[in-house]
């Protein structure tokens, strides 16, 4: 079965389907299909990080290509240095998920996503590498590293570096975001998720004078997301709250979204966090376009607070590649996820959780109020529900007539004071089903309906 790129590169279980043989055949396909004289390759905490990194490494290599290792550094932290160098990136991660999965993210030139061309482009490269058919030698604009020249077979290896500066010139970067003010008198505490930032998050938020208590800071290879980061913050909303801090911020375990926590344990989505971003830009004349990039995922809540703004509201599917081309396309600064995926255009490439912690913290500061008033102001949540269905085969099932009915009874159901999605899942063998509405318990009820019809696609029995 052909590998395939999901919503966010390549995913699945390490050594079981993402296995070093996939990596070093991503690897060659990237020499092939983005030709430069030097690769980005970087990886989170994982055990399985480093085979996965060095099988990367040795297909780029094999194909004459240059290798820049910066080892452990946040996603976002590999597609700066990418940018920096001015040449494609590859990044071993699995992001929120369980240690036991991992995944291989590219970067094209510049640390930009790719573009859905590229995407498929590399899915046949990859495809041919497994299969053995792309042969020992490579394309002469890829060993030639980009000159035309041909080189003879197996004449060429690529040199691997590392770059001990990195991670330093990340953190600078994203301590210069502020423009030179500080969070001197912050009190902060910091959940690394056990991930990639458990160094430069701490590093970054302590050179802006702030005081940072930590927490997710000890990695040991299968501990990463495990009951803590972003996707489970109650052990941070608790350190919060024990420790008098102003605010908490939560990673996940490649440090590219943030969720937050108040001063009361609340906890602050990432569709509370555009709210925030888009309002404080708007104030200070840097919302270019007075609009925000959102996905289909993002509350209705939200989107009344952005039109109550007179902000314009850009809808993507999931995927911060996504908000990314709507950014880039509308010439926009600003878009995000719900999941905490916020992407800062004219400062990061792409999402970037400690920049968007360093930038809160920021805004919190210069509003003087606490982040539970900031975010209650912002917006109210519409109450949402979602659910995650596993199925053997998401696509078809979510695209199937008996689940299309029964969106359309849900749609009548629903009128014009709620939302109802179902899609499948980019990164994992689920479909998932989103509903909203300004009347909870017809939220509920539209929620179970339609998870019924889901399930009944999937096992072929009527409801």
């Amino acid at each position: 079965m052909p590998v395939r790129f999901g919503t966010d590169g390549i995913r699945g279980v390490a050594n079981l389907d993402l296995t070093p043989d996939v990596a070093l055949a991503l690897g060659r396909a990237v020499a092939d299909v983005l030709p430069s004289e030097a690769v980005v390759v970087g990886r989170d905490t994982r055990r399985s990080g480093p085979m996965l990194q060095a099988a990367v490494t040795a297909g780029l290599a094999s194909r004459g290509v240059g290798v820049v290792d910066v080892g452990v550094l946040p996603t976002p932290g590999v597609a700066f240095t990418a940018a920096r160098r001015n040449c494609p990136a590859v990044m071993v991660s699995a992001s929120h998920n369980p240690f036991a999965d991992n995944g291989l993210k590219v970067f094209g030139r510049g640390g930009r996503k790719l573009a859905d061309g590229d995407e498929r482009a590399l899915e046949d490269a990859l495809g041919r590498a497994l299969a053995g058919a792309a042969g020992a030698g490579a394309p002469a604009s890829a060993a030639g590293h980009g000159t035309g020249a041909a080189v003879p077979v197996g004449a060429e290896v690529g040199p691997v570096a590392t770059d001990a500066d990195a991670a330093d010139a990340y953190v600078e970067a994203t301590v210069a975001a502020l423009e030179g003010r500080d969070l001197a008198g912050m009190r902060v505490v910091l959940d690394c998720a056990n991930g990639a930032a458990w160094q430069v998050g701490p590093a970054a938020l302590r050179a802006l004078g702030a005081e940072v208590s930590v927490i997710g800071d000890r990695p040991d290879g299968v501990n990463i997301n495990a009951g803590c980061g972003s996707t489970q913050p109650e052990a941070l909303a608790a350190a919060v709250v024990a420790g008098g801090a102003d605010l908490g911020l939560a990673l996940d375990g490649d440090a590219d979204r943030l969720l937050a926590v108040d001063h009361l344990g609340g906890t602050v989505t990432g569709d509370h966090l555009l709210a925030l971003f888009a309002a404080d830009l708007r104030a200070r004349g840097r919302l270019h376009g007075d609009a925000v990039v959102v996905t289909v995922m993002s509350n209705l809540g939200l989107r009344m607070a952005l039109a109550g703004m007179g902000v314009a509201v850009h809808e993507t599917p999931v995927g911060d590649r996504y908000v990314l081309e709507a950014l880039d396309a509308g010439g926009l600064v600003l878009g995000g996820e719900q999941s905490g995926h916020l992407v800062f255009r004219s400062l990061a490439t792409t999402g970037d959780g400690l920049l968007t912690a360093v930038l809160l913290a920021d805004l919190v500061r210069r509003a003087g109020l606490p982040l539970a008033e900031l975010a209650g102001r912002a917006m109210t949540v519409v109450p949402q529900r979602m659910t995650s269905l596993r199925v053997a085969d998401p696509a078809t099932v979510a695209a199937g007539a008996a689940v299309a009915a029964a969106l359309d009874r849900a749609r009548v159901a629903l009128g014009e004071h709620g939302r109802v999605l179902v899609r499948p899942s980019g990164t994992e063998p689920v479909v998932r089903v989103m509903v909203e509405a300004t009347d909870a318990a017809l939220a509920d009820r539209v929620l179970a309906e339609v998870c019924a019809a889901v399930e009944a696609a999937s096992t072929g029995v009527a409801p």
